[in-house]
């Protein structure tokens, strides 16, 4: 009888270690980012830490309650824009580019399931992640923020975090943006466009560059791929006229303003023929700052700027749209009012 007893005992044992070694295999699971890392995350996500600016908006459109803080802070102007609960998060810092703040110790503090790094896919962001992983304990995803393969990020992501209902009605939602877009621009010949940065709009995103992304999206050819490939750099009025730009955008109004009584800037197509642009930036950029999900809806308007023909529709109504699908924000008409006046501004 003992010996039956303690046979039992040890099936039994043997039943309740075996579930317990199930329950534990499947509270992580295996996922391949998109720089090729195999990383072992939670089956279950509730906390998430954004590496970067870009992360930290396509997490907030995807899976608000899940961002653990804001990799920067904000600004005046986007949290007066935001829900408040959203708005107050506390700043935690930022792991990549050259603002970088935050080490093992904030990411133990913020106690994150995850750590999520949105944009290029190069190695050293790999070793970062690497790194990072290693010193901290937390599994980190590495994930593609190409503007073209906004879709797929979604949906990437979606399933890491455990939102795929959401993320497939904001894939769906981009991809159509997208395509908008670039249906509207194959209607004519490509415009050659100037994207200008800061208070003298004299820095600007080379061949290649994340941060002008939005002008290849909505089928403008970059000027300043001519000085070569790379990232941000600072550039010559000289140069910008020698270029000769159809087209100049802008996020900076102190530039936007600038062009019409600078005589210097005169002599340039884009300012001659009065086809300059500024976008709104809040509560993030409409082309960029960050270069993240953000630059979807700038997409859409600068090609109905420069294609009305091809692309008609209510700016208002797209807009409102948007805030609401991407930011849950509910604009009022006076904020409305207020982003597309901007959106509208020509110079005089």
């Amino acid at each position: 009888m003992k010996l039956l007893r303690c046979a039992a005992m040890l099936v039994a044992a043997l039943a309740t270690l075996g579930a317990m070694l199930s329950a534990a295999a499947a509270e992580t699971r295996t996922v391949r980012d998109s720089a090729g890392r195999e990383v072992q995350v939670p089956a279950h996500v509730a906390r998430i830490f954004a590496a970067g600016p870009p992360a930290a908006v396509l997490l907030y459109t995807l899976a608000p309650d899940k961002l653990v803080g804001w990799p920067r802070d904000l600004g005046a102007d986007a949290k007066a824009m935001l829900p408040a609960r959203y708005a107050g998060l506390p700043v935690v810092g930022r792991l990549t580019g050259h603002e970088a703040s935050a080490g093992a110790a904030a990411i133990a503090a913020a106690h994150p399931d995850l750590i999520v790094d949105v944009g290029d896919v190069e190695p050293e962001y790999s070793e970062l992640a690497d790194r990072i992983q290693a010193q901290s304990g937390i599994p980190y995803v590495l994930i593609d923020g190409s503007l073209a393969k906004t879709g797929a990020t979604y949906r990437m992501l979606g399933d890491i975090v455990g939102e795929p209902a959401r993320a497939a009605e904001l894939a769906d939602e981009s991809d159509r943006l997208l395509a908008e877009a670039k249906a509207a621009a194959g209607s004519g010949g490509q415009l050659r466009v100037y994207y200008g940065r800061g208070k003298d709009g004299l820095e600007t995103g080379l061949g290649g560059s994340i941060n002008v992304e939005f002008l290849g999206a909505a089928g403008l050819a970059n000027v300043a791929a001519a000085a070569g490939d790379g990232e941000l750099k600072k550039v010559t009025l000289d140069q910008v006229a020698g270029w000769n730009p159809d087209v100049i955008v802008t996020l900076d109004p102190g530039f936007f303003d600038a062009l019409s009584t600078d005589p210097r800037w005169k002599g340039v197509n884009a300012v001659r023929d009065r086809r300059v642009y500024l976008a709104p930036n809040a509560p993030f950029g409409w082309i960029d700052s960050p270069p993240g999900v953000n630059r979807l809806l700038g997409v859409r308007w600068v090609a109905g700027q420069l294609y009305p023909q091809a692309l008609p529709g209510d700016l208002r109504a797209l807009t409102r749209d948007f805030y609401a699908r991407y930011y849950q924000v509910d604009l009022s008409d006076t904020q409305l009012d207020q982003l597309l006046d901007t959106a509208m501004r020509k110079l005089p």
